[in-house]
């Protein structure tokens, strides 16, 4: 275990159990997330490779803006 992942473990046990519930709830669905769209993309890796060349030539025709994180 990384030495942020055992800060972040110790915090957490200070919380009250139902927080620290929420929060094990959150890391597991969001591990379990990422498995999925991994498992998805290595089965199909042609469907990526046209949303990206779709996603690109969006962006080429200016159907792109630059992020600004204060308007999120």
């Amino acid at each position: 275990m990384t030495k942020l992942l055992e800060k972040a473990v110790a915090k957490a046990r200070e919380l009250p159990e139902a927080e620290q519930y929420a929060i094990a709830q959150i890391v597991i669905n969001e591990i379990e997330s990422e498995r999925r769209w991994d498992e998805l993309l290595a089965k199909s890796p042609e469907k990526l490779r046209k949303l990206a060349d779709r996603a690109w030539a969006e962006h080429e025709a200016g159907g792109s803006q630059e992020l600004d994180p204060d308007q999120l």
